[in-house]
């Protein structure tokens, strides 16, 4: 029986994975065109198994080096000579292991580097080894290095680039044959890696991998894959879930991330599958259950998420603006941080402003913030019981309740809102209060549409149950930007007919406390602080 994998490469006959057949074709494309190209995506990407997956297809018509350096060592890779040796090793472990057919006079030769002294090694010779059997084979050869940034902060890397971009141009040029295509896959973009044109140039500088080819492919999960991933596991084990929904779940909270795809697939049949069955684990109820779980991991996409941020600290104080204040920051493919951390997976381009990559990121900076604000001041710790069975009545969350606790708190705490009050003072504190009332019990996320300077949306997903609160800076009358139509439709998109509204009002003649707006056949409760 097939499992969910998070762990190294998937492989299709072990594991339930998305069909990559048509993302195969594409880059096949680019192979056969001869283009050279860079695969740089985040952490977890599903690079080597893309990486796998086009080594297959294309077996029959060409013949495939499809090498690691994840293996290789700073220290043993510094010199010219040293990382001859190494890449020789592992060419030869590619025809010794995984029979790949190579000429015997190659054999040999890539043996003798290995034996000789590294000193006196010189990494063109290597490469005048494989031009020497590329020309005389019948199959042309594609060349594939996954973790190539592995080692790729040094100038032997840089001139390894520099002799692959040798062959190419003299193809270019005078048609002598060399690598049908060259792919390297890894984190960092070394299109933009750069070395001195001579040594003696001590200002002057290039890109060798200048030659590389755009890479557009779309490498996330679509909807309508993950639904195919999951018609094969309801296939064998008949959960009766709703493959269509589940995938729409997943697709909405990952946007196609495809660690976090598989890392919820997988939580749902082997953590909450364990615990309520399999019928009640692919469900809303379960896809919350193991959001929930996959929220308060320390796994190793979220450590390096985490250390990235910190390496940024104008970015993530950036990002906290973002996200607490409802500020927009534009995109700049010019801005060093804004590069990094979208090559490291972390933001995205939103028409043209920076964007969290996904809901999964999003809410787990979120805690991260609050978290931060909680070590500072703990401000709500002094107010006394924040028990959850002061808001939960007959197993339901009791945002009424919460909503005027908030507000009695609040005003206990600080007092009445005073012209210092700043709009992402309401929303952090109504998030610090709010977090450990579902924590353990339910979720949350900030809808992005809604995410601007006057107004944010939470959306609480508890026991099964989901419940909107519109946190809103009040500017004038309540529908100035938004009319009935507007709130009709969206409690309908969730299905839901309550909603609830948090306004920081800062007229005084404005009635406070709680009251009930109707629109429709929709009750909204608005509660004014």
């Amino acid at each position: 029986m097939k499992v969910f994998n998070t762990t190294a490469v998937c492989i299709p006959e072990k594991h339930y994975m998305v069909d990559l057949s048509k993302r195969v074709k594409e880059i096949e494309k680019l192979v056969d065109d001869g283009k050279y190209f860079t695969i740089n995506r985040a952490r977890q990407y599903g690079k080597t198994t893309t990486l796998n997956a086009l080594s297959s297809a294309l077996q029959d018509k060409y013949l495939i080096l499809n090498i690691s350096f994840e293996g290789l060592t700073e220290a043993g890779t510094q010199t010219e000579g040293e990382f001859t040796q190494a890449l020789s090793r592992l060419v030869m472990d590619q025809h010794e292991f995984y029979g790949v057919p190579l000429p015997d006079r190659i054999v040999d030769a890539l043996e003798d580097y290995d034996r000789r002294d590294s000193n006196k090694l010189k990494m063109d010779e290597l490469f005048r080894t494989f031009r020497r059997w590329i020309v005389k084979s019948n199959i042309p050869v594609v060349l594939i290095i996954d973790e190539v940034d592995r080692i790729s902060n040094n100038q032997v890397f840089i001139d390894f680039l520099s002799l692959l971009r040798d062959g190419y141009i003299a193809y270019e040029r005078k048609g002598i044959k060399t690598f049908q295509s060259v792919i390297l896959a890894g984190v960092t973009d070394i299109k933009h890696l750069k070395g001195k044109i001579r040594e003696e140039d001590q200002h002057k500088e290039n890109s060798p991998w200048n030659i590389a080819a755009d890479f557009n492919i779309d490498m996330s999960l679509s909807q309508d894959g993950i639904k195919g991933m999951l018609d094969e596991y309801e296939a064998d084990h008949h959960t009766g879930m709703d493959t269509a929904d589940i995938a729409r779940l997943i697709r909405e909270y990952t946007n196609g991330y495809p660690f976090l795809v598989s890392r919820i697939c997988q939580l749902l049949d082997e953590k909450v599958g364990e615990k309520t069955g399999l019928s009640v684990a692919w469900t809303k109820t379960g896809f919350d259950e193991a959001i929930k779980l996959l929220l308060s991991e320390n796994n190793t996409l979220f450590q390096s998420l985490t250390k990235n941020l910190n390496n940024y600290p104008n970015l993530k104080a950036a990002i906290k603006s973002i996200l607490m204040e409802g500020t927009r920051l534009a995109w700049n493919p010019d801005q060093e941080d804004i590069v990094q951390m979208q090559m490291y997976g972390l933001i995205r381009n939103d028409q043209n402003n920076v964007q969290i990559s996904n809901r999964i990121f999003e809410t787990r900076l979120y805690n991260l913030f609050l978290s931060d604000e909680e070590l500072k001041s703990n401000v709500f710790g002094k107010a006394g019981d924040l028990a959850k069975n002061r808001f939960v009545q007959d197993g339901k969350l009791n945002v009424r309740l919460v909503l005027g606790g908030f507000i009695d708190t609040y005003e206990k705490v600080f007092g009445p809102l005073g012209d210092r009050f700043q709009e992402k003072d309401g929303r952090e504190l109504f998030l610090l209060y709010l977090k450990p009332i579902i924590n353990g019990t339910g979720n949350y996320y900030i809808e992005a549409q809604t995410r601007n300077q006057t107004r944010i949306d939470v959306v609480i997903d508890y026991l099964g149950q989901q419940h909107i609160i519109e946190l809103k800076i009040w500017r004038g009358p309540r529908y100035n930007a938004e009319g009935e139509k507007q709130i009709s439709d969206y409690l309908d998109y969730f299905g839901l007919t309550t909603e609830y509204m948090l306004s920081f009002y800062f007229n005084k003649k404005k009635k406070k406390g709680e009251q009930q707006v109707h629109v429709g056949d929709k009750l909204l409760y608005e509660f004014v602080l």
